[in-house]
């Protein structure tokens, strides 16, 4: 009896309790709840279960959220055998607003077969492998750990449909307090599945509790099984620390180009942003992130203990700004910078995590361009964003004082907000010397929200609506895309806005390019829109890819462009400011893209440039410290192969980066985020 019970004591020991949850879910299954979140704010939820077949398990998820009143909804089945080894696989809805899935993988004995919408294709099955794709659904997620234990924590597992290579690493262990007692998780670091690394935390059992991610739109994304609400803000926190930790692991891999504090660069073609023509033979010196001479190579003295750089058949120029980002991740840094953005304005974000990540590259602790703050409110609606509310009057004045002391340069009005609450804020914002910037919420138009004091609009969407006859309350997308396209450039109603608009001295950021980018179809592909989709770390090829074939509406989408950049050729002739946004579409790149399609709506190439620098300079009030190349001023500028002047392109051949006071090569940092680094067209 004694040796009995001694065999059975040391089995009870040698199950772990993730083995013997297992085998409970083999005999009588699973399910649960997970709440999803977009940027904090509650927004949908994640739903599975675990039904023991055929000694393995099948697997069940639906999957849905609604963002901004448009609804994502998702499901998938996944069969498995008793260690969590695929056996079939289906995905298939919407990842994100702008985004859909559908995608299959069959298990055979010695391949997989694999389909991405209508199409199949074979591979060989590799030894080790999980069926996955992206980060949702959640619960996949929580059978990937599964299977990654169950297989003896391997460095790498190679994933399907994607093809690409995911990696789990145990981070450690955090405690959180829910319902009052203390509850200890295991915390992991994803790796392949999203751009970047997302958090888990699972319980002793296996089950996944959080994680903290970005969705498919890189939005920040959050889920959390049900019950454990109260201990969100505390992940969610520890993931902000857990960023800057990858932050400073960024910043490390990707050393500047030399360390002196003098730089010299010599001999080339010199654009300083002030529209003036171009200087040749001309050389330009920094000193600890200044500009201290620059001219012709002739009269500047170049000191002995510069870092020289040889520009001869270069062009020098600004850096350019991003004026509509949403910097959601670290990763964004090192592709801004390679892609030539010296400064970038975020145009709403989560609080915490974004004035992090300003501070770390602001002390010099993180990789990235400056970063300008624009703090966004939005009222309470289905359509609403983030967690900044400002239902009441009190509410503007606490969220723009708050904003204020953080050191927020601007506020961002959402498109919940009533006229009222965004007068407040505009009135408490000038006050404390912010300017206004934003969307036209739901219900106003362009002209009351500028008479209420906004200074600038984003997206030329919201001008075009006042170029036109009003639509009927309840009008679909469809309605207003159709009544766009059928503005008529020397109508009374185009002409009366543009007045409108020049004698209240408002800036606007179009963002066309991505609404170009809803153009990509099966016969229009992403890349013969913008090249830099051809280059893109491999996590998002199929988010960027996968798109659908063309729709009745594909046509119309197409003559909306063409408006939209009539619409804006009219508003620069006008003299109306416009600045460059991109508003996240393809990574670091896009901005490059809305520079060409600004000379296609008629800038000059300059005037493009122009957008990019000077432009946004002057908008936030900094015109006396950046956006030209001028004695005294910041040295933020690029090095760049081709002239930008013959060809507006060329402005994507980024060759040396200064930021910061430092010296970039492009190459390191578009790698150190596992994107391929671009070559000159």
């Amino acid at each position: 009896m004694r040796c009995t019970r001694f065999i059975v004591i040391t089995a009870s020991v040698l199950l772990t309790p993730v083995a013997l949850a297992d085998n409970a879910r083999k005999v009588s299954g699973e399910h649960g709840t997970f709440r999803l979140h977009v940027e904090e704010q509650a927004a949908g939820e994640e739903t599975y279960t675990v039904t023991p077949a055929g000694g393995g398990f099948k697997v069940s998820m639906q999957f849905k959220y609604t963002d901004r009143g448009r609804a994502v909804p998702l499901s998938a089945n996944f069969d498995a055998g008793s260690d969590w080894t695929p056996t079939a696989f289906e995905i298939k809805g919407n990842t994100s607003r702008l985004s859909t899935i559908d995608q299959a993988v069959e298990v055979h004995a010695n391949r997989l077969r694999i389909r991405s919408r209508s199409q199949w294709t074979d591979v060989a099955m590799p030894k080790r492998f999980f069926t996955i794709a992206g980060y949702a659904p959640i619960t996949m997620q929580m059978l990937l750990l599964r299977y990654w234990r169950a297989h003896g924590s391997p460095r790498e597992i190679h994933s399907f449909p994607g093809g690409g290579d995911v990696k789990v690493t145990a981070r450690g262990r955090d405690v959180v307090t829910v319902n009052g007692r203390r509850v200890v998780l295991n915390r992991y670091m994803v790796e392949g599945l999203i751009w970047g690394h997302e958090l888990l935390w699972a319980d002793a059992h296996g089950e996944l509790v959080a994680a903290v991610t970005v969705s498919a739109e890189l939005a920040h994304f959050e889920a959390i099984r049900d019950g454990y609400e109260e201990a969100l803000g505390t992940l969610v926190g520890l993931a902000g620390k857990d960023g800057m930790a990858a932050l400073a692991e960024l910043s490390n891999q990707v050393a500047a180009v030399g360390s002196a504090d003098t730089i010299a660069i010599v001999g080339g073609m010199l654009i300083d942003g002030r529209g003036g023509a171009p200087l040749t033979d001309a050389s330009i010196v920094v000193r600890n992130g200044r500009i201290a001479a620059l001219g012709r190579q002739a009269d500047i003295t170049i000191p002995k203990e510069a870092y020289r750089v040889n520009a001869r058949g270069k062009t020098v120029m600004p850096g350019l700004w991003d004026m509509h980002a949403h910097f959601e991740q670290v990763e964004w840094g090192p592709i801004y910078l390679a892609a030539g953005v010296t400064t970038v304005r975020d145009c709403g974000n989560e609080f915490e995590f974004i004035t992090a990540v300003r501070d770390a590259v602001r002390d010099g602790r993180g990789v990235g361009p400056r970063l300008l703050l624009a703090g966004v409110v939005d009222g309470t609606s289905p359509e609403a964003a983030g967690v900044q509310r400002v239902d009441t009057l009190e509410q503007a004045r606490f969220w723009t004082h708050r904003y204020h002391d953080a050191g927020f340069q601007q506020m961002k009005i959402y498109s919940s907000v009533t006229l009222d609450e965004e007068k407040a804020v505009i009135e408490e914002a000038h006050r404390l010397g912010m300017s206004v910037t934003g969307h036209v919420p739901d219900g106003l138009n362009a002209y009351q929200t500028i008479e209420a004091g906004q200074d600038q609009i984003n997206h030329i969407t919201y001008i075009a609506d006042i170029m036109h006859s009003p639509l009927p309350p309840g009008a679909d997308r469809v309605a207003r895309k159709r009544a766009a396209v059928a503005i008529d450039l020397k109508s009374i109603e185009v002409q009366k806005a543009i007045e409108f608009l020049k004698a209240h001295g408002t800036v606007l950021d179009p963002t066309i390019a991505v609404f170009e980018m809803d153009e990509a179809t099966t016969d229009r592909p992403v890349d013969s829109i913008e090249p830099g989709a051809d280059y893109v770390a491999p996590e998002l090829v199929q988010i960027l890819t996968d798109v659908e074939p063309p729709s009745e509406t594909s046509k119309l989408q197409e003559e909306l462009i063409v408006k939209y950049l009539s619409i804006l050729g009219a508003l620069h002739r006008a003299g109306i400011p416009i600045m460059a946004g991109t508003d996240q579409t393809i990574p670091g790149h896009s901005l490059h893209r809305e520079l060409e399609l600004y000379v296609t709506a008629g800038f000059t190439p300059m005037e493009a440039i122009q957008a990019a620098t000077q432009v946004p300079a002057k908008a936030l009030g900094l015109d006396q410290d950046s956006g030209t190349l001028e004695a005294g001023k910041r040295a933020d500028l690029i090095v760049i192969n081709g002239d930008p002047l013959a060809d507006i392109g060329n402005t994507r051949n980024v060759e040396l980066v200064v930021a910061n006071g430092r010296l970039y090569d492009p190459a390191p940092l578009w790698r150190s985020v596992g994107f391929k680094p671009w070559v000159k067209h």
